[in-house]
């Protein structure tokens, strides 16, 4: 999580990473609590920052902790502050490029992270490649990303992003973070949400890009009706064959549904 007391570093954020510190301690409190790391967990945190979260992930595991952060910058600040522990170890790195598989080797992870906007969603996706390594993971986001995280079918942020997240997870919306909470001061509300991956897949799909892509076939005019939008995929009949009404917008559809139309494609 990008986080600091600001007071306690020359660091200035930057902009094209999105930066923004997370000073408030009631908050940094709440986080890890609802990360709940114990020592032996094999966390990992994605964009520390200057470390406020942190310091007390390593407190809570007994001192171990991997980190990827991309700005070069953070970086002498980062070991200043951590090297001390033997089981720090830090990934210079893009987290959109990174392969953490290699940080799973004996123990599935936890993942943590204050996602800047513009990467969260490309970024989740990502991390979504690795959901059978992965526990349980905890992102601030900004709260429009976590609404449509969590948007069930007919409420208006439901979309790609829905469903393909609730394909692979459980989805909790845990609680808000105001502005004043950060360093510089962001113009939204962003808010803490859990994704914990399904040991066993509810609805699994034959095949996933397929999915992927009648997902966004579906959605790529929302307002249209399955009829139009998935015209050349799957035809009106085959789709009333299948439970489902070719007159339905995209958005009345469950996971389940959409499983259902793109095992029938593959």
């Amino acid at each position: 999580m990008s986080s600091d007391h600001p007071s306690n570093s020359s660091h200035r954020a930057k902009k094209r990473f999105g930066q923004n510190f997370l000073h408030d301690q009631n908050i940094i409190d709440n986080i890890l609590a609802a990360v709940a790391a114990k020592p032996g967990d094999n966390v990992v945190e994605i964009g520390p920052g200057q470390g406020a979260i942190t310091e007390g992930i390593l407190k809570a595991t007994e001192g171990h902790l991997n980190v990827v952060e991309l700005d070069r910058d953070l970086i002498p600040i980062l070991l200043s502050k951590f090297s001390i522990h033997p089981g720090f170890k830090l990934n210079q790195g893009d987290a959109l490029e990174f392969d953490f598989g290699q940080l799973t080797q004996d123990k599935p992870m936890k993942v943590v992270g204050n996602l800047p906007y513009n990467i969260s969603t490309p970024l989740i996706f990502h991390l979504l490649s690795y959901h059978d390594r992965i526990t349980d993971m905890h992102f601030m986001l900004q709260k429009e990303v976590v609404d449509r995280i969590a948007a069930g079918p007919k409420e208006k942020n439901y979309g790609r992003l829905s469903i393909m997240v609730q394909y692979y997870c459980q989805v909790h919306s845990l609680f808000i973070v105001k502005p004043g909470c950060f360093h510089p001061v962001p113009k939204v509300d962003s808010a803490v949400i859990r994704l914990v991956p399904y040991k066993e897949l509810p609805f699994p799909a034959k095949d996933v890009d397929t999915l992927e892509k009648v997902v966004r076939q579906a959605f790529s005019q929302r307002r249209k009706t399955l009829r139009n939008t998935l015209k050349g995929v799957v035809s009106s009949e085959e789709l009333e064959n299948l439970g489902i009404n070719p007159g339905a917008r995209p958005e009345t559809l469950s996971v389940e549904d959409f499983v259902n139309i793109s095992n029938y494609v593959s």
